[in-house]
C-alpha cells in the first residue's frame, strides 16, 4: 500500500510540474506513470551510486552535484521513456528542482 502512495505522489507531482515548466512534456497519464515508476527505479539503484562516486565533488561543491545527478538521472529518463520530453538541460534543472520540492511537500502531506 505504502508503495502505491509513493507512486500516486510521484505521478501527482510530475503533473504538477508538468503544468508549471515549459518544456516538460508528459504526452499522456499512462506515460506519467511509466515516467515515475522508471524514476523510481533510476533513484532506487543508479543514483546511489553515482552519489557515491562524486561525494568527493559533492562536498566541494557544497551539494550541487547532488542535484546535477538529479538532473541528469531526470534527463536520463526523458531518453528511455516515449512520450516524455525535456526540451534543454535547463529545463531539466528547474524541473528537478521543481521536483523536489513538489514530491517533498507531497510526501510531507501525506505522512499526516
Amino acid at each position: 500500500m505504502k508503495l502505491l502512495v509513493r507512486l500516486f505522489i510521484n505521478v501527482f507531482a510530475l503533473l504538477v510540474v508538468a503544468y508549471i515548466v515549459p518544456g516538460f512534456i508528459l504526452k499522456d497519464l499512462w506515460t506519467t506513470i511509466v515516467v515515475a515508476i522508471v524514476f523510481g527505479i533510476v533513484n532506487t539503484f543508479i543514483k546511489p551510486v553515482l552519489q557515491i562516486i562524486a561525494l568527493p565533488i559533492s562536498i566541494l561543491t557544497f551539494g550541487i552535484a547532488a542535484v546535477l545527478i538529479n538532473v541528469l538521472l531526470l534527463w536520463m529518463v526523458s531518453f528511455i521513456v516515449p512520450g516524455f520530453d525535456i526540451a534543454n538541460f535547463l529545463t531539466a534543472f528547474i524541473a528537478s528542482i521543481a521536483l523536489s520540492l513538489v514530491s517533498w511537500f507531497l510526501h510531507n502531506l501525506a505522512k499526516e
